[in-house]
């Protein structure tokens, strides 16, 4: 079971990394919604980290947590059109 959990942390890791550089704000410089994009784009970044740190730590719920959180800002974004993204793998659009 062990393996199973870290093989999936490993493959959400690289989905949550892969959809960070894709996810690109649409909305025009200094609009409310390119604040709303910076914030989600944030969130992400940020779970991405903490889902790193938990990696390190050795905890893999929490890490597997983490990357699925933070890809659910930036599918929540795609889903509203903050982001400009075309991969109908990664995101639900």
């Amino acid at each position: 079971m062990a393996a199973d959990l870290n093989e999936k942390v490993g493959r959400y890791e690289k989905l949550l990394k892969k959809a960070l550089e894709l996810a690109q704000p649409a909305p025009r410089t200094n609009s409310h919604l390119m604040k709303v994009a910076d914030d989600y784009l944030n969130m992400a970044r940020a779970y991405y980290n903490d889902g790193l740190h938990f990696v390190r730590i050795e905890d893999p719920v929490n890490a597997l947590v983490c990357f699925s959180y933070g890809h659910a800002w930036l599918d929540a974004g795609a889903r509203l059109g903050i982001f400009d993204v075309d991969d109908n793998v990664l995101f639900t659009i």
